[in-house]
């Protein structure tokens, strides 16, 4: 893929969007969104159907969560399986909503994501994915996952080490109740475009070179990364999903730290 270069990050607005707190401010702002979406596409000669938007609603209400739903959102993305979980149960009887829980799982949580997600994207460990499938046999369900791989190389980060991810793919066909669908990385969170462009070069390259060994049953076709700050470089070099928080939802009032491990609490906004 020959991606454009000159796209620049938007890090700079982390914290200063406004809050959407209308069903006209999320189609608006979903509008938006969609908009540089295509735009990305259009640049990296691709079709903007082959990207989906993953709100991420991630410390928001009940309330901003249901106006994102009027306004045409039937994902959410959220990063602890707990608070996940509530906001599930609160908003049952929105039977098309779909949830997407893309945080770093501890195997004590893993029966909350077995009983609601319909995707979980930051598979990372052989544990997990042995708690995963014995709470999914258990509930008789199946669940869409993307292996996390660390691209970046902060130790700070979850993920697989990009070197690591082979062999772990091969294990994973053990797992009948896990649908291997791809990979899933957050880049550096830094101004200096080209450094998290290479990033998301990094995960693209690792799914292309892994894509004629795996094994049968594991899909590699998607790409989950960008977030509010980046996505538009994430769209160049080929992500399928990109999860977006703050420039649909507005700024959260909650340091990234509770919700990722970081050296710093504000050098991360993973959405």
């Amino acid at each position: 893929m020959q991606a454009p270069v000159g796209t620049q990050t938007n890090h700079d607005q982390h914290g200063c969007y406004p809050e959407a707190t209308t069903v006209e401010d999320f189609r608006r702002n979903l509008a938006s969104v969609r908009t540089r979406i295509d735009a990305a596409c259009l640049r990296a000669g691709r079709e903007p159907d082959g990207v989906r938007l993953l709100p991420v609603s991630k410390t928001k209400p009940e309330t901003s969560l249901r106006f994102a739903h009027a306004a045409g959102c039937n994902w959410l993305g959220e990063n602890k399986p707990q608070e996940a979980y509530r906001k599930w149960e609160a908003m049952a009887e929105l039977t098309d909503l779909k949830w997407s829980v893309i945080g770093h799982l501890q195997t004590n949580k893993a029966k909350l994501v077995a009983r609601f997600a319909s995707e979980f994207q930051a598979l990372d460990s052989l544990r997990v994915a042995e708690a995963l499938e014995r709470r999914l046999q258990t509930e008789g369900r199946s669940l869409d996952v993307f292996v996390q791989v660390n691209t970046s190389g902060e130790a700070s980060k979850y993920g697989l080490a990009p070197k690591d991810v082979p062999a772990f793919i091969q294990e994973l066909p053990t797992f009948c109740a896990l649908r291997v669908r791809g990979l899933m990385t957050l880049a550096l969170f830094s101004g200096e475009a080209e450094r998290v462009r290479q990033c998301f070069i990094l995960l693209r390259t690792l799914r292309d070179q892994l894509r004629d060994s795996a094994p049968a049953g594991v899909g590699l076709d998607e790409l989950s990364m960008g977030m509010s700050g980046d996505f538009e470089i994430a769209v160049e070099e080929g992500a399928t999903v990109v999860r977006v928080g703050q420039a649909i939802f507005g700024a959260r009032n909650t340091f990234d730290g509770h919700y990722w491990p970081t050296d710093s609490n504000t050098e991360e906004s993973p959405s």
